[in-house]
C-alpha cells in the first residue's frame, strides 16, 4: 500500500468519525466529540521519527496503532509482524513480515535489518483462550517476553509491553485500584502479565533498558473479538447491527473499566513519547470509564432503540470478571505524562456504529432514537 494509498484511509476514517461526532452532539447533550480525533498524535509527536517494530500486529491493538503511527511519521515509521496471513481486503497492513517471537535470533533480524529502535510487543494469548491451553500461554506470554527484553537489552531498544486489569485479582481494592497494590491474579493470563511487569522493571533497573508498560482495561474498537472477557462490548455492537440483540456471557450488573480505542492508541504514542525523567515508575495504570452489560446496553437503544439483551452466564469468564477492579486510579499517568482519554460511552457508542455499518458496507442503519 502507497504511502498516498494509507493517507488517504486515514483521512475518510476522520471524516466519517467526525460526521458522527456532529450528528451525536446535534442529537444529545454530551460534551463534543474531537473535530480531529486524530489531531491530537500531532501534538505528542516527536522530533524526530521512531523506527517501529510491532509484534503480534494484526490483533486489535496492532492495526490500529500502526495506523496511527504511520498517520503520524510516514509509511516507513512501522515493521508489522505476526504469525498469521494478513486478513484479504486488509488496506491498513503494509510492510509486513512474519516473526515468530519464541525465536530470538528472527527478532534480532528483524531489528538490525529494519534498524528497529522501539519494540512494540503485543503478541499475547489473552484471559479466556490462555486459561484453555496453559503451556501455550507460558510460552507465548513469558517466553515471548523473555526474548522481547534480551534483544532490548542487547540493542539498546526502547520497549513498550502492555499489561491489563487481569494482573490484579480478587485480593486486590476492586474501586479505584492503584498502580501500586496487591496483584495475585487467577489466570494464567494475569500471571504472566505480572511477570512481564516485574522482568520489565528488572531489566530497567538492571541494565538500563527503557522499558514502559501501561495496564489497560478493556479496550472496545471495531476488531471483531481475540478471546478476551471484555471482548463482549465488542460483539455486542455486531450482534446489534446484524441480529438486533446480544446474548451477554456476563451478570447483567458486572462493572468493569472500559476504554475505547483511539483513547488507548494515544496513550500508547504519548507515553513512549514523554521524556524518561518525567516517570515516576514504569509501569502505569490507564482508562476510560466503567460501566455494566446493563448500561451499555441502554446506550446502544439511544441509538438503537428496539434493541435487546438477554444473557446466558459462562462460569469461567464471569469468575474471571469478578476476580477484576470495577475501576482504576489512572491519576499517576495524568500527573506524570498528562494522560487525559476523550471518549466516554455515549460518545464511544455512536463512533462504533458509524465504524461498523462503514466496514459492513453500510447495509444495516441503527434507528436514531428522537431527541
Amino acid at each position: 500500500m502507497s504511502k498516498m494509498t494509507s493517507t488517504r484511509t486515514i483521512l475518510r476514517n476522520k471524516r466519517l468519525v467526525s460526521a458522527a461526532g456532529a450528528e451525536f452532539n446535534s442529537k444529545r447533550n454530551y460534551s463534543p466529540l474531537p473535530v480531529d480525533p486524530l489531531a491530537r498524535f500531532k501534538k505528542i509527536s516527536q522530533q524526530s521519527a521512531p523506527k517501529v517494530l510491532i509484534t503480534g500486529s494484526l490483533g486489535q491493538l496492532g492495526r490500529g496503532l500502526n495506523s496511527v503511527y504511520k498517520y503520524m511519521y510516514g509509511n516507513e515509521c512501522v515493521t508489522m509482524t505476526d504469525i498469521v496471513k494478513v486478513p484479504s481486503g486488509a488496506t491498513d497492513v503494509n510492510n509486513y513480515h512474519y516473526l515468530d517471537i519464541l525465536n530470538t535470533s528472527a527478532i534480532e533480524e528483524a531489528v538490525v535489518n529494519k534498524g528497529i529502535d522501539t519494540l512494540i510487543h503485543f503478541s499475547a494469548l489473552l484471559s479466556a483462550v490462555g486459561e484453555q491451553n496453559v503451556p501455550l500461554a507460558l510460552q507465548v506470554n513469558c517466553r515471548g517476553v523473555e526474548n522481547i527484553l534480551e534483544v532490548a537489552r542487547r540493542h539498546k531498544l526502547k520497549v513498550f509491553i502492555p499489561s491489563t486489569i487481569g494482573a490484579f485479582g480478587p485480593t486486590t481494592p476492586r474501586d479505584n485500584t492503584p498502580d501500586l497494590t496487591i496483584q495475585v491474579p487467577t489466570t494464567i493470563y494475569g500471571v504472566s502479565k505480572v511477570y512481564a511487569e516485574r522482568l520489565g522493571e528488572y531489566y530497567n533497573s538492571k541494565f538500563g533498558v527503557d522499558f514502559r508498560c501501561l495496564r489497560f482495561p478493556g479496550i472496545i474498537s471495531a476488531t471483531k473479538p481475540g478471546g478476551g472477557t471484555t471482548d463482549y462490548a465488542i460483539q455486542i455492537f455486531y450482534d446489534a447491527l446484524e441480529k438486533g440483540r446480544h446474548t451477554c456471557y456476563l451478570r447483567p450488573d458486572t462493572v468493569l473499566p472500559m476504554m475505547y480505542d483511539t483513547d488507548c492508541m494515544a496513550s500508547v504514542v504519548q507515553f513512549l513519547a514523554a521524556d524518561a525523567s518525567s516517570l515516576a515508575r514504569r509501569t502505569y495504570n490507564v482508562t476510560g470509564f466503567s460501566f455494566t452489560p446493563e448500561e451499555i446496553a441502554a446506550a446502544i437503544r439511544k441509538v438503537m432503540p428496539a434493541f435487546e439483551i438477554d444473557y446466558k452466564i459462562c462460569p469461567i469468564r464471569q469468575a474471571i470478571a469478578d476476580s477484576w477492579p470495577r475501576s482504576l486510579d489512572d491519576s499517576g499517568a495524568r500527573q506524570d505524562w498528562g494522560w487525559n482519554p476523550e471518549y466516554a460511552l455515549d460518545e464511544t457508542v455512536q463512533i462504533m456504529f458509524a465504524l461498523l455499518q462503514r466496514e459492513t458496507g453500510g447495509t444495516t442503519a441503527p434507528k436514531v432514537a428522537s431527541a
